[in-house]
């Protein structure tokens, strides 16, 4: 059931992916395979599914398994994307890291809610230099659960005792902002940084 906000928010939740740093999967793999294979493995191999999967909890190692049952060339270029996940990550999203830091010298609590696979989640650490300063993180793979599952956004409330009305929540995935509606979160759907802090101003959290 929806929760209309009553309370000006206090808090601001960041999503990582294509929010903080940027992701695009073919950067891992165009070492080795062409943009063509890149996209015929998309084309067959549940690559979407099988990542929300990892988010989850499930290993890049059985994820290997899974697509070599189908085709031993499946496997092979997967297990060449975990091998090299790192090289995923482009940089900081354009001037997401700035709001970080501006929030942050203004003294908003800030914390993380990401979808990543436990035994990826050290390169997220190395990639977001703004990291250190959230208050606190919940990995999807470290809980094995992974957004828009409801559950995920109750670990985060109970962890951090946040108060959804008084939360801005940001991410760049529509049923994950849909998700968190419903839980009573202000929840955003990012496309960039200034339209996020125009939200942002708006909620009081920034100066206008």
């Amino acid at each position: 059931m929806s929760t209309r906000p009553t309370s000006d928010p206090t808090a601001v939740v960041w999503d990582f992916g294509n929010v903080l740093v940027r992701w695009d999967p073919w950067l891992a793999v165009r070492d080795r395979y062409t943009s063509g294979e890149w996209e015929d493995f998309l084309s067959r191999s549940g690559f979407d599914a099988l990542n929300r999967r990892c988010d989850a909890g499930t290993t890049r190692a059985a994820g290997v398994a899974e697509l070599a049952r189908a085709d031993p060339w499946l496997a092979e270029v997967y297990a060449h994307y975990a091998r090299r996940m790192g090289h995923s990550l482009a940089g900081p999203v354009a001037g997401t890291w700035e709001l970080v830091r501006t929030l942050a010298r203004r003294g908003v609590p800030q914390y993380g809610l990401t979808n990543w696979p436990a035994e990826d989640y050290h390169h997220a650490e190395r990639a977001i230099g703004v990291l250190p300063l959230l208050d606190g993180v919940v990995v999807s793979g470290r809980v094995g659960v992974a957004k828009p599952d409801p559950a995920i956004f109750r670990i985060l409330l109970d962890r951090f005792a946040l108060q959804p009305e008084r939360t801005v929540f940001v991410d760049d995935g529509a049923a994950n902002v849909a998700a968190a509606r419903r839980l009573g979160f202000r929840a955003v759907l990012f496309h960039d940084a200034g339209q996020l802090a125009r939200v942002l101003v708006g909620n009081g959290l920034l100066p206008s």
